[in-house]
């Protein structure tokens, strides 16, 4: 707990080593923009694997920054500083800007598109998600994400490590996730949907597990992996229809 010293006319006292770790907390997040600039510099050297070892670990910073800022009371401790803003840029970065230069890349290096797909699919994620990001009502009140969230760090993930889709599949899953993002559909946020949430999270340290074991055994194929993948994003499509279309309260 925060040690303060209140009067009535006066703000809360917080320790040096309270704000030092408030601003910690800051640093770390902060730091996803450092792991996403290696990112870059990996699919410029066709470094596939590294690349996306460095998009995940932009993913787990994201992830459980907020429980640090929660624990050490980040918005009390430093007010004057907006640490959802500087989560968004490094957001919109790493969830959108890094993957689409990915595709952009790497699905071309891989014959995974043809050389006239790569900046329509490039420009369509980034468009789409800098629209989704710009539109009210992104998260509901009940904290599910409203039309399919900026995930493309994901979805190129999916296609290029798990999924072995021909040219055309890859091009059309494209747009119809660009469409998505403007379908109200309730996704889960896995870190703040209440409902089910010891289950949410359990499944998304499966998920991200398993996936960092692929990563390290790419290119060897691990089949099992791979199915342990494919049902646990199939848990998530599966609750987020279930939320959206059968759900009664």
């Amino acid at each position: 707990m925060a040690s303060k010293v209140i009067s009535k006319n006066q703000k809360p006292k917080y320790s040096i080593r309270e704000i030092l770790l408030a601003w910690s907390v800051h640093l770390f997040t902060a730091s996803g923009i450092v792991a996403g600039f290696m990112s870059i510099i990996a699919i410029t050297q066709a470094e596939w694997r590294e690349a996306m070892f460095w998009l995940v670990a932009c993913l787990i910073i994201d992830g459980i920054d907020g429980t640090f800022a929660r624990l050490f009371n980040v918005k009390a401790v430093l007010p004057n500083f907006n640490g959802k803003m500087v989560d968004y840029v490094i957001d919109f970065a790493t969830y959108a800007i890094i993957p689409a230069f990915f595709l952009y890349e790497a699905f071309y290096a891989e014959n995974m598109i043809l050389e006239w797909m790569r900046l329509p699919c490039a420009a369509a994620m980034l468009l789409t998600s800098a629209f989704y990001y710009g539109k009210q009502g992104m998260v509901s009140e009940d904290m599910y994400f409203v039309g399919f969230p900026v995930m493309w760090n994901a979805v190129v993930f999916y296609l290029f490590f798990i999924f072995e889709f021909n040219i055309w599949a890859n091009f059309i899953l494209i747009f119809v996730l660009c469409i998505l993002h403007f379908v109200p559909i309730k996704y889960l946020y896995p870190s703040q949907t209440v409902a089910h949430r010891k289950l949410n999270v359990l499944m998304t340290v499966v998920v991200i597990g398993v996936n960092i074991l692929i990563l390290m055994l790419y290119p060897e194929v691990k089949p099992l992996l791979k199915v342990v993948s494919i049902l646990a994003v199939a848990y998530f499509i599966f609750m987020s229809v279930y939320k959206t279309y059968f759900y009664k309260q």
